[in-house]
């Protein structure tokens, strides 16, 4: 499923800048907040060549909000991004709420975002995605729920569930503070299991969905080891979030256009 829907002791991620060869540290230090530094880096920059962070452990849960404000991902409680597509070559309907629910994981408060997806109008997947917020206003992702359902609502599987310290998962940053053209990163850290990267492409994209034409957003592509050779453009706007994304190489072809807001529910 495209995802509308990324430990550390003192701990430090690497988000890399692409043609620059720089990288943008963003560390925790024991008892400290977060804080993004500038430093050089050599290392080739491309999607099959990104090592992940060094770190083992999760970081402190000092400085962590489950308010997460961030302008590109914004996750105001009550509100749901409503998105149709096409999952599997049939028509789908997603809806992404974020919950007034707050679930803890490794100490750190993270906001509950339920996620629905309808195919051919029965729910096939049921999902509890968990994010937040540093200080410096980074989206943290801390893990998820997932269960994948048949025609009759019967569980079929929870393939693709993990919660950062459990079987070695860590958190992974989801979308920096400020992002800027080149910078790179892991979202998840689950190996064998989820490790979803991101790349940011532009912040000055134009794209049209049914909910809404706009300028000036924030273009991604993601991808994943486990999936060699295919890869998703993502397309966020401030103060909504995500309102576009499409596979663009590789296949089974995949997008969600966002179609409505609604505030009041979760």
């Amino acid at each position: 499923m495209i995802r509308t829907g990324v430990g550390r002791t003192a701990t430090s991620i690497m988000i890399r800048t692409g043609p620059a060869r720089r990288a943008l540290v963003l560390t925790v230090a024991a008892g400290c907040l977060a804080a993004v530094t500038t430093a050089a880096c050599s290392s080739p920059s491309g999607p099959s060549r990104h090592p992940a962070p060094s770190a083992t452990t999760s970081p402190p849960p000092r400085g962590f909000s489950a308010t997460v404000d961030n302008p590109w991902f914004p996750l105001p409680p009550g509100r749901t991004l409503v998105y149709s597509g096409v999952k599997d070559g049939a028509k789908s309907t997603e809806y992404l709420t974020a919950t007034r629910e707050i679930q803890k994981i490794t100490g750190v408060p993270c906001r509950v975002v339920a996620d629905r997806l309808y195919v051919g109008g029965t729910l096939r997947e049921s999902t509890r995605d968990y994010y937040s917020q540093d200080a410096a206003g980074t989206v943290w992702y801390f893990g998820e729920d997932t269960a994948e359902l048949d025609e009759h609502g019967n569980m079929l599987s929870t393939e693709g569930t993990w919660h950062a310290g459990r079987d070695g998962a860590r958190p992974g940053v989801f979308l920096p503070a400020r992002p800027v053209p080149g910078a790179t990163g892991q979202q998840e850290f689950y190996p064998g299991q989820a490790e979803d990267r991101f790349q940011v492409l532009d912040l000055s994209s134009r794209v049209s969905v049914p909910y809404k034409s706009f300028e000036g957003a924030l273009r991604t592509k993601e991808w994943t080891p486990l999936e060699p050779g295919v890869v998703d453009n993502k397309y966020y706007v401030r103060g909504i979030g995500t309102v576009r994304e499409v596979t663009v190489k590789g296949g089974p072809f995949e997008e969600n256009v966002l179609t409505a807001i609604r505030n009041g529910g979760g």
